[in-house]
């Protein structure tokens, strides 16, 4: 990635090293910053504002442990040697989930709400850290940032578009399942090929899903919507 010129300050003649640990922080904050900048104009008692400000904590922590596991060698190797953690925090991650998705007691009670979902955080946080680590560090933060640029262009194409997606619940349910089972049949003709197909499908579906979930929680002209309690 080196021989690029430095263009915040106008010159051409410094080399350019995204692999440098204070280049990716300050390209990490300049991402949350325009984040911030887009959704600041939310009413605060919007139900949309109070979700990102949450997705944004626990983007911060997500990006936190995918930092240390990724940059710092002593945690790399501490993880390689207790491999078991990798399965107790899969497994964690997966009861609190269930909880919070099946359980409403759990999902509208406060503190409880607060207390699973900083679990799950923590859980995931922790198996995105391992599975980073197995990946060259620069590959991993090409990857975050084009999820945080998607997900951002989505998000605010949520809001703007007139199309209503909420009536699409059934279809994208009936989706997921076709994708569980192709991604189950795909385990036996492992391949380059059905691979990028698969991820290309997911991508594609989930991301429809975001801008679904969005306008849910944006309520107005939808048809569908969910309460702010929710």
């Amino acid at each position: 990635m080196s021989g690029y010129g430095d263009i915040e300050s106008g010159g051409g003649g410094g080399a350019f090293d995204f692999s440098e640990k204070t280049i990716r922080l300050a390209f990490i904050r300049k991402v949350y910053s325009i984040l911030m900048i887009q959704f600041i104009n939310i009413d605060s008692h919007h139900p949309c504002r109070k979700v990102y400000s949450i997705l944004m904590v626990q983007i911060g922590i997500s990006a936190t442990f995918i930092g240390l596991f990724t940059l710092h060698e002593p945690t790399k190797l501490w993880v390689y040697q207790h491999p078991a953690l990798f399965l107790v925090s899969f497994v964690t991650m997966f009861v609190t989930l269930i909880c919070i998705s099946c359980c409403e007691s759990v999902r509208r009670t406060y503190p409880m709400n607060i207390i699973f979902l900083g679990i799950f955080t923590l859980a995931e946080s922790f198996l995105l850290g391992v599975i980073s680590s197995k990946y060259n560090g620069e590959l991993v933060f090409w990857a975050a940032a084009i999820t945080c640029v998607i997900c951002l262009s989505l998000t605010i194409f949520a809001f703007q578009t007139k199309v209503d997606f909420t009536m699409m619940g059934g279809v994208l349910f009936v989706c997921v399942i076709v994708l569980f089972v192709f991604g189950i049949v795909a385990m036996f003709f492992p391949g380059k090929i059905i691979t990028l197909i698969y991820g290309a499908c997911g991508a594609v579906l989930f991301s429809i899903y975001l801008i679904y979930d969005t306008q849910l929680m944006m309520g107005g002209n939808h048809r569908y919507s969910i309460s702010p309690e929710e």
